[in-house]
């Protein structure tokens, strides 16, 4: 019958403490690489438009980038439909004012989409 030496037990617990260091990195690091919309726009990758929505900016923005517009999109358009139905008005009318509050609001630098279809930096 054999029984485990120091070194059995020291190569255990440092296979547990490298596992615990690399679930913690991934708890960290899970966050960081996720886009957020203000980090997004300020890269250039995503803008306002006049419609009230997001837009695309460059077609080659990474997948985390295009999911969070599709999702803040979304959450726009849910609270766009709750305004136009509480004050009995067109949901176009809502998207068109809160796309030209959004534009307004824009950081300088942030790309807006002008009327004719164009991006530029506001």
């Amino acid at each position: 019958m054999s029984y485990p030496t120091i070194a059995d037990s020291f190569s255990a617990s440092k296979a547990r403490q490298c596992g615990f260091v690399l679930a913690l990195l991934l708890l960290v690091a899970a966050p960081l690489q996720a886009a957020d919309l203000a980090s997004a726009k300020q890269a250039g990758w995503l803008g306002e438009q006049s419609n009230g929505y997001l837009g695309l900016v460059n077609p080659k923005a990474p997948a985390d980038v295009k999911q969070l517009m599709k999702s803040v999109n979304s959450k726009r358009l849910q609270h766009y439909k709750r305004i136009a139905s509480r004050n009995g008005i067109p949901l176009a009318q809502v998207e068109q004012m809160a796309g030209r509050k959004a534009i307004q609001k824009s950081a300088p630098g942030a790309y807006i989409r002008l009327a004719s279809g164009s991006w530029k930096r506001k």
